[in-house]
């Protein structure tokens, strides 16, 4: 049986660096010399695709090489289950993580690498305030802790990010590059990723998405108006819009939606109906600079009038029918004759039927329909009081958004600058509209607000969620799921060895228990999930084995016990009872079996579980 330590990579989210080794061994195994890469091999393996040249175009600066290392760094931390907090615990799949979104990213990979649909965030414009997220890496769950007062009393000052420290964009690339870097793995291949961003930013934004996702894979940078009028806001020009840049995992395959009703203009161009469905009059005659002589003939009308194209002058003609005369005579029931009101001749026209799945999207996003800031303040004043949060996003500009990156009804929406929860809700509403069952993933960090009744953000973002399911519950009948379940970042569930050379035996001792006091057997069997790389909303049952629980997740690919009195008589019936358990499952895949090590009285009761498991079939038995 193999005891897992802190540093194995079985107790670390996704290691990219060994991934990329792998990938990269696969494809050129001759440019590996003794498992280090040989890298004038490999540039002779990849020919002209080697840029040799000592000036490249891209954007630089002060510390990218450190953003783009701590994007590839594994985390060792866990998220611990919060269910007295959470909403529909036991039933539902949306998740509310609160933790730096850097190292709760890290440890997403695993079970989300490849899943989500859509991501969309709001992130900090860089106006010159303090940023929240520190660029200390050592330790990145230790600054969690102290940004967010839980080590260290007091807490731990954030970033000052002005402009005359010479760090003006520098600090806000370095957040946000490591971020997106691994933000990507976890799309689909057809997924899109939306981020609002204001003037300050905007090309280094787009310099960097650039760089991390391919400037093939730009879709659009849509402009929403904000807000309509107001004061004078900018030193020249009064900014009403932002921008939402969007770029996809793969553009030949991203799954960019048509959106129905675009907006009243559209409304009001499909002006007509016949049998529920809408259109409008398109003339079949059109002006053009080069006169089609050919299709220029006479159209008989209703009463027998032979028409011609309308010519304005008919010594120069210009005007001709868009259908060639053979089309025209079959496709005669598709035409309609109007008469002119003031001068009683004929037209003709053809009907244009609105698009049964929608119009292209378009990249201004100016309607009313689109929402402004002043509706996100309205929302969330009306759901939990005023001025608690500054200008959230309003759930009408975050459900176009979804009806174009996250139409299939079941997809995985991604959101790591969670705020107020505003795409959380906008989510719920979407589902409650059409029936689906998307589900959100948000994280959020709690970061304090000076509030008593809500003292961090997260906290906002809770209630948020809590009464958005009240809300919808008056109305939507269709909806299953509105609640969420509550996950914070935290230390690993496995105790670092932590060796004390001056007393070795009270060492030993000490480092006798793997698991770090006070957590609970749910604590550990989450973190067994998060690095397994199963869903963190996976179904797991439970059945109680000779007095001690033991735990079936997703079918059966994991089993485990974490119960302490794993004695010798003890394990003979209980790995009977996980053996006769293991095959009514019958799950696909390999199934891995964890222990508590601690939690065997001896090496003879551990010896004795991984044999008869083995003799069954079980082969991967563990122990933390």
């Amino acid at each position: 049986m193999k005891k897992l330590e802190l540093n194995d990579p079985e107790t670390k989210s996704a290691d990219v660096v060994s991934e990329n080794i792998k990938g990269l061994q696969s494809l050129f195994p001759e440019a590996f010399r003794e498992g280090t890469v040989d890298f004038d091999v490999l540039k002779q393996l990849l020919g002209g695709a080697v840029h040799e040249h000592d000036e490249k175009y891209g954007l630089n600066w002060h510390g990218k090489r450190k953003a783009r290392e701590v994007a590839l760094s594994p985390s060792s931390g866990t998220l611990l289950p919060c269910p007295e907090d959470s909403v529909d615990w036991d039933s539902s799949r949306n998740i509310l993580v609160e933790g730096d979104n850097l190292e709760v990213l890290k440890l997403l990979q695993k079970s989300y690498s490849g899943k989500v649909k859509l991501i969309y965030i709001d992130p900090p414009y860089n106006t010159g305030k303090d940023f929240v997220y520190p660029d200390n890496f050592k330790d990145s769950i230790l600054n969690y802790m102290k940004v967010t007062g839980q080590v260290d009393h007091g807490g731990m000052k954030s970033t000052s990010n002005v402009e005359t420290s010479g760090r003006f964009h520098t600090d806000w690339l370095n957040m946000m590059y490591p971020r997106l870097k691994l933000a990507r793995t976890l799309l689909r291949e057809d997924g899109l990723i939306c981020i609002s961003i204001d003037d300050g930013e905007f090309e280094r934004l787009i310099q960097i998405c650039h760089e991390i996702f391919g400037e093939e894979n730009y879709i659009a940078t849509f402009v929403w108006k904000r807000k309509a009028g107001g004061g004078d806001d900018s030193g020249h020009v009064a900014a009403e819009h932002e921008y939402i840049v969007c770029f996809a995992r793969n553009s030949a395959l991203a799954g960019v939606a048509s959106v129905l009703h675009e907006s009243p203009a559209m409304t009001a161009k499909y002006n007509r109906e016949e049998n529920g469905r809408r259109y409008y009059l398109e003339r079949l005659d059109k002006t053009s600079l080069t006169y089609n002589e050919s299709m220029d003939f006479l159209i008989e009308a209703p009463d027998g009038t032979m028409i011609s194209p309308p010519q304005p002058d008919p010594s120069n003609p210009t005007t001709s029918w868009r259908w060639g005369k053979k089309t025209v005579d079959e496709r005669r029931s598709e035409l309609e004759f109007l008469r002119e009101k003031k001068t009683g001749e004929w037209r003709v026209y053809t009907r244009t039927w609105e698009p049964l799945d929608g119009v292209t999207p378009r990249s201004l996003m100016v309607e009313k329909e689109h929402g402004r800031n002043r509706d996100g303040t309205q929302e969330i004043d009306s759901l939990i009081g005023p001025k608690i949060f500054n200008n959230p996003k309003p759930t009408k500009m975050l459900m176009h958004l979804l009806r174009i990156g996250a139409k299939d009804k079941d997809a995985i929406v991604l959101d790591f600058f969670g705020g107020s929860g505003s795409t959380g809700h906008a989510v719920l509403k979407l589902n409650a509209e059409d029936g689906g069952a998307r589900r959100y993933l948000l994280v959020q960090l709690p970061e304090h607000t000076g509030r008593s009744d809500f003292p961090t953000i997260s906290a906002i973002t809770r209630e948020r969620l809590r009464k958005a399911k009240a809300e919808l519950g008056k109305s939507a009948t269709t909806l299953s799921d509105r609640g969420f379940r509550l996950f914070k970042l935290a230390h690993s569930n496995i105790r670092p060895w932590e060796a004390e050379p001056s007393d070795l035996e009270g060492t030993l001792l000490a480092n006798a228990e793997h698991i770090v006091p006070g957590r609970t057997e749910q604590d550990i069997l989450y973190e067994l999930l998060l690095k397994l790389g199963l869903d963190l909303c996976v179904p797991i049952e439970t059945q109680l084995i000779v007095g001690k629980s033991v735990y079936a997740i997703g079918g059966g690919a994991l089993i485990a016990c974490l119960a302490d009195g794993l004695t010798k008589d003890v394990v003979e019936s209980l790995s009977a009872g996980i053996v006769a358990w293991w095959k009514e499952l019958a799950p696909a895949v390999e199934t891995r079996v964890v222990f508590k090590d601690s939690g065997f009285s001896d090496d003879v009761a551990k010896t004795n579980m991984a044999a008869i498991l083995n003799q069954n079939g079980i082969l991967d038995v563990r122990s933390l």
